[in-house]
């Protein structure tokens, strides 16, 4: 279970703090257990900071204070303070990373049987979609539903998602497709073959939670392959 840590303390000597961090960064390289940390300042208190730190459990975090580094930082960081800094373990119990979900529910709406669902809640009205298989990128909502139903058009498909990553806007998604190739795709009539392919998309997410962007990269040679239209390049 992933265990948080909040640090609550109050100091006018945030830049000393924050080199003293850096430090304690530079010490504990291949030893600290902690694997994000994110510190914030009251905007009605300027001396007031909480610091929040991730640890992958409570035993790696206990391992984490047990460092001889973590012990001296502890103590300069307190004479930094105003007053007692004070912690608030906590268990996580609920993460939610919402433009991941955002992504998630992207492929699985492209993907669902039947008639393609409205993607007005999931994609920007000037959607930008880079796609290095076709010429130009595919501009706004409307061209970016005639490059679904292509795809709809000639497989009955499936997403997996293998990994994702978040940084700011950006979501990166690792996924597999499996589809049945039924109807014409690029001029290859429908062969009935069970293909399947690999592939990474990186999605630019707005503060509404909207896609406004992505990136593909895909193993398209691979899929032509599979579908027989590599066959006369053969030797």
């Amino acid at each position: 279970m992933t265990f948080v840590q909040l640090i609550d303390c109050r100091t006018n000597r945030f830049d000393e703090m924050d080199r003293l961090m850096d430090t304690w960064v530079e010490q504990t390289k291949g030893k600290r257990t902690a694997t994000h940390a994110v510190v914030g300042k009251d905007r009605s208190d300027a001396s007031h900071f909480i610091e929040i730190v991730e640890f992958p459990s409570y035993e790696e975090a206990m391992r984490n204070s047990n460092l001889p580094e973590t012990g001296k930082v502890f103590q300069e960081l307190v004479a930094l303070c105003d007053e007692m800094p004070t912690f608030t373990d906590l268990d996580v119990v609920r993460d939610d990373t919402l433009y991941a979900s955002t992504a998630r529910r992207f492929f699985d709406a492209i993907a669902m049987h039947g008639e393609l669902p409205p993607l007005d809640g999931l994609i920007a009205q000037d959607y930008h979609d880079h796609d290095p298989s076709n010429e130009q990128d595919t501009m706004g909502m409307d061209a970016m539903r005639r490059e679904v139903e292509m795809w709809r058009a000639g497989f009955d498909f499936a997403f997996r998602i293998e990994d994702q990553i978040c940084q700011d806007d950006r979501v990166c998604t690792r996924w597999t497709w499996n589809g049945t190739h039924k109807g014409d795709f690029m001029g290859i009539p429908a062969t009935g073959r069970n293909v399947t392919m690999t592939g990474t998309t990186i999605h630019r997410c707005t503060a509404d939670g909207k896609i406004a962007e992505a990136w593909w990269e895909y193993d398209r040679l691979g899929l032509m392959g599979q579908l027989g239209a590599l066959d006369a390049l053969e030797i």
